[in-house]
């Protein structure tokens, strides 16, 4: 099915994992519709997300013809016993997810996590540079108030604000690809690939969403958290499994796309799951 959006997001990858935030016209699989149950197939068991078996069964999308049920987008899963070890294995245990490859949480240490610093390209946003400070200092805001970790503007730096700048942790640009509203990185990104690029469509008509409420999804990148909807139980937009569950799921999540099942209608702003994910990652603010 094809969904137009006034703004949606998608995923790329360079060579590292990264977010954007991009105009126009995404195709994403069905899902969410209600299924067909079976008679003496249950489950009463709810892990850590509050949602039993036979619950969210009824939210994953069945064939009428075939019976098939399928999960992640576009993986099919013929029977019910299949469907109950999806669910123990990837829905049962419940997350706000943190970026997680070979074991490895991708975040900041507690050294660093204190001092994340940024410079604000003054050359490349032009007359827009005071709007991006206010814009990324209210985001910043936003996760330092749940949890605790400090983001620093080296307004100092803001003159030779490029990815060679290894004086501020990441750097924050204007570009006109077209292609996002914005992008970011990981911690775990090598320093050149640590930008938070903001596309000079981000200036226009973004409604719903604020530059803050933009730029607040792109730094819970910075942070470690993976899009909320990888998860199995927005019924698409699968990324991949490198990720830790830190919270049960939530489809209000700042870092949850709207055009994937999300239903968060209004600007990007971090719910109260997130916030309990944030301080589970990093201690309460």
């Amino acid at each position: 099915m094809r969904i137009k959006m006034s703004a949606g997001f998608f995923v790329r990858r360079l060579g590292v994992a990264f977010s954007v935030l991009a105009f126009g016209v995404l195709s994403v699989s069905t899902a969410g519709c209600a299924s067909k149950t079976d008679e003496g197939s249950s489950s009463e068991a709810t892990g850590t997300t509050g949602t039993s078996f036979d619950e969210w069964r009824k939210t994953v999308y069945q064939e009428a013809e075939s019976g098939i049920w399928i999960v992640d987008g576009d993986t099919p899963v013929d029977s019910i016993e299949k469907l109950q070890a999806f669910y123990e294995k990837h829905v049962q245990q419940g997350a706000l997810i943190v970026d997680n490859n070979n074991g490895v949480d991708s975040k900041w240490n507690y050294t660093q996590k204190m001092n994340i610093t940024y410079c604000v390209s003054s050359s490349s946003f032009g007359s827009d540079y005071d709007a991006v400070v206010q814009a990324i200092g209210d985001a910043t805001g936003h996760w330092e108030s749940v949890a605790n970790v400090r983001f620093v503007h080296d307004a100092s730096q803001d003159d030779s604000c490029n990815a060679r700048n290894k004086k501020v942790v990441f750097d924050v640009r204007q570009v006109y690809s077209g292609q996002y509203l914005a992008r970011a990185f990981f911690p775990n990104n090598r320093r050149s690939a640590r930008n938070v690029l903001i596309d000079s469509s981000s200036f226009g008509d973004t409604s719903p969403y604020t530059l803050a409420g933009i730029l607040t999804h792109e730094l819970g990148h910075t942070l470690g958290f993976r899009h909320e909807h990888t998860r199995p139980e927005s019924g698409t937009c699968f990324e991949d499994d490198n990720w830790r569950e830190l919270t049960p799921y939530d489809s209000d999540s700042v870092m949850h796309y709207p055009q994937c099942n999300g239903t968060n209608q209004g600007d990007l702003v971090i719910t109260s799951l997130d916030a309990e994910g944030a301080a589970e990652l990093y201690g309460a603010p």
